[in-house]
């Protein structure tokens, strides 16, 4: 679930783009997105992936299948590459779904690297949170009203 989602109730499409990252990061590791599959003391397999990509070491995420049966381990150093793209805490900074097309079907694209992966962030408070601008974006609120209804 994208942060902006999940903290504020904010949804846009660079929510499906944040979904596609994770997605993609656990296709390519064969593990969820959760603490109990991940070796260590990861707490996600976003700041699992973002570690190794740090130190340089993006080939150990790929799952021991994928090291089996891959030649192409540059295609999916790509894909580790577009999959912390597509999980960066800002939305701004994610590309478009369009982009990460482009990205993946194109041999010639030269990657932006990726920055402020979520679960690497300074966490605000909730007065902050608050002035934080999405007016460039499509967003929707979801509300809920529960009523209890009791008998006479």
């Amino acid at each position: 679930m994208a942060p902006e989602y999940a903290l504020a109730g904010i949804f846009s499409v660079k929510s499906d783009v944040f979904s596609f990252g994770v997605l993609l990061l656990e296709i390519v590791t064969g593990k969820r997105n959760t603490s109990q599959h991940l070796p260590g003391d990861a707490e996600s397999l976003l700041t699992y992936a973002w570690k190794l990509w740090c130190d340089a070491k993006g080939l150990e995420l790929m799952d021991n299948l994928i090291i089996e049966t891959c030649w192409a381990t540059e295609e999916v150093l790509k894909c580790i590459h577009i999959g912390l793209l597509c999980v960066q805490q800002d939305p701004t900074d994610r590309p478009s779904m369009s982009s990460v097309v482009m990205m993946l079907t194109s041999d010639a694209t030269t990657l932006p690297e990726p920055m402020n992966v979520f679960g690497f962030f300074i966490r605000r408070t909730a007065s902050e949170s608050n002035r934080i601008s999405y007016e460039d974006q499509i967003c929707s609120a979801n509300e809920l009203i529960i009523t209890d209804l009791e008998p006479r």
